[in-house]
């Protein structure tokens, strides 16, 4: 044996070692000559005619002078038995650090077999980019949404138009309109309708979310009180994105909603008038689109007008118009 286990070359065969005088022998030659020929057959050549048969514990690591090139099998720094292209299992024992270019990928795939994935990620001391993500965001009007080169998924949120805050008063003071729809692809967040006026119970409806994977109606607006002494205009109905409180009940004019809130107005309160009543506030719709189409056409709703005021009364608040945000990743 030409090795002692432990990569000491150790020659062992009989006759061995040689003293002045010794004669020389054929058998002890040879014997010589093929546990040489055991050691040099154990060792790595060099220009690649051997290959290993158990792991070698590169202690200082691997230095290649190689341009890592993955498209090709003879300028690749690592190569691994399945050809490139094929998927191939690395075990890093402590740490990966990827250098060189600014940009790149790394791909995780799930394993062959039943299971989860996991990453686990260190506290880190700066940034992991695991993926890129832009975003949209339509805030008026309608048109053609045009999904991004490279994009692998969207994920899609819209809340429709809030209806518009009736006005107080007596003489038949205006009921506030509805707002509109928001539409993206056949994605729905319906509109809220507007505050009725002449002091209602109830306030306008909220509009319902349809076709997402999370759908939610918008809240319906406060009631504006009959005639009385200092009455309080009903709230605008609330959204994912906001709501409308009501106005002091002093006579005041109804509160406008924030715009792309989707939140309906409030009605216009009351001195010894019928308060308004709030618009509805608009639907709410959020969905995940994996391998989305190139366009999708969409249109964000409005927000419906404030009702007028009546005789001794007030305007009412003016919905808040919808949105839609895109979320796009590659």
């Amino acid at each position: 044996m030409a090795y002692n286990g432990s990569g000491t070359f150790v020659i062992n065969s009989s006759g061995q070692p040689v003293v002045t005088g010794t004669t020389i022998s054929s058998t002890v030659f040879n014997a010589l000559t093929a546990d040489l020929a055991t050691g040099l057959s154990t060792a790595i050549t060099k220009d690649g005619q051997t290959a290993t048969t158990a792991r070698v514990p590169f202690i200082m690591g691997i230095n290649s002078s190689l341009a890592t090139d993955s498209t090709n099998t003879t300028s690749g720094s690592i190569i691994t038995a399945g050809g490139v292209g094929i998927a191939k299992a690395v075990f890093i024992g402590t740490t990966l650090n990827l250098m060189g270019a600014t940009s790149g990928s790394v791909t995780l795939q799930a394993p062959a077999v039943a299971g989860s994935t996991t990453l686990t990620l260190p506290t880190l001391t700066g940034t992991v980019g695991l993926s890129t993500r832009t975003r949209q965001v339509f805030t008026s009007g309608s048109g053609t949404y045009t999904t991004p080169t490279g994009c692998k998924a969207i994920s899609i949120r819209c809340v429709g138009g809030g209806g518009g805050g009736a006005g107080s008063g007596t003489g038949a003071p205006g009921a506030g309109t509805s707002g509109g729809n928001t539409t993206f692809s056949t994605l729905t967040a319906a509109l809220g309708t507007g505050g009725p006026a002449g002091g209602s119970v109830s306030g306008g409806a909220g509009g319902a979310g349809t076709n997402g994977d999370i759908n939610i109606t918008g809240g319906t607006g406060g009631g504006g009180g009959g005639a009385g002494t200092l009455l309080t205009g009903g709230s605008g109905g609330s959204t994912t994105f906001g709501s409308t409180a009501s106005p002091a009940n002093t006579g005041n004019t109804g509160i406008a909603a924030t715009a792309n809130s989707g939140a309906g107005g409030s009605g216009a309160s009351g001195n010894a008038v019928a308060a308004g009543g709030g618009g509805g506030g608009g639907g709410y719709v959020e969905k995940l689109i994996a391998s989305p189409a190139a366009t999708y056409s969409y249109a964000v709703g409005a927000g419906g007008a404030a009702g007028g005021a009546g005789t001794s009364g007030q305007a009412g608040g003016a919905g808040g118009s919808g949105i839609i945000i895109v979320e796009e990743f590659y």
